[in-house]
């Protein structure tokens, strides 16, 4: 299925910030605008880093009891387990003591570009344990911002909306199907299909297919098939009907 885009949901208006800046012009810049982070970027516009709420609260919280024991259980730790919770007692440690945003960032910065999906951002969000990614070109520079609810808004989308993409891209174009041979509801984001389908081995891609259409919540499957070709081999699936890329898409 064809995902949004980055730049189709991104925000084109950063608010940003040099590596310059103080933590007082950090902190004051975060609370006008209403953001919880902002992009570092050079005079060239391309991006250094991130600084973010939580790297200014760690002034607060890593005071020295804090960071006393972060370091005592570090090296408790031993080993490379405990090499790398020094490493992040020291970035903790220094960004207490950071006065620019230079010093206060995270870096390297968690970059997406502007032509990769939304699901392809979700998952770098989750993986990485970021709020937003800034978009950056293939040069690094900035291009806009994409927060974890400029993702959410494609649960905003219209039922209608989703309803005609499930019948357009999944029905016709992918199972080669006429537009009512499925009856396809939507309430809420949660897709029902109900219908037969010619073989059994379509109906988990159908309601595969659908379930990855932007803005699905759920897919509620009462489908129904008219020959049971459970017993045949995916090889032999595709010689009685089944395109190869369906398949692919399972």
């Amino acid at each position: 299925m064809k995902h949004r885009l980055i730049d189709q949901v991104m925000n084109r208006d950063v608010v940003r910030t040099g590596p310059a800046a103080s933590f007082k012009d950090v902190a004051d810049l975060l609370a006008q605008h209403g953001i919880g982070g902002a992009p570092v970027v050079d005079d060239d516009d391309k991006v250094l880093g991130v600084v973010s709420e939580t790297d200014l609260l760690l002034r607060q919280a890593a005071q020295e009891g804090a960071a006393r024991h972060w370091f005592s259980r570090a090296r408790r730790s031993g080993g490379a387990r405990g090499m790398r919770a020094m490493h992040g007692v020291h970035g903790a440690q220094a960004k207490v003591r950071g006065r620019t945003a230079r010093e206060l960032m995270s870096a390297p910065a968690v970059t997406i570009g502007p032509r990769q999906t939304v699901t392809e951002a979700a998952r770098t969000m989750a993986g990485r344990r970021v709020e937003r990614l800034p978009v950056v070109d293939d040069e690094g520079r900035l291009m806009g911002i994409v927060t974890r609810s400029d993702l959410l808004s494609v649960f905003r989308r219209p039922d209608r909306e989703i309803r005609d993409e499930i019948v357009e891209e999944v029905l016709v174009r992918t199972l080669w199907l006429a537009p009512h041979t499925i009856e396809v509801t939507v309430q809420d984001g949660v897709v029902t299909l109900t219908g037969k389908l010619q073989r059994r081995s379509e109906v988990p891609i159908a309601v595969r297919l659908a379930g990855r259409v932007d803005g699905v919540v759920s897919v509620i499957d009462r489908l129904g098939y008219q020959e049971d070709d459970s017993h045949l081999r995916p090889t032999e699936q595709a010689l009685h009907g089944i395109a190869e890329e369906w398949l692919r898409k399972i």
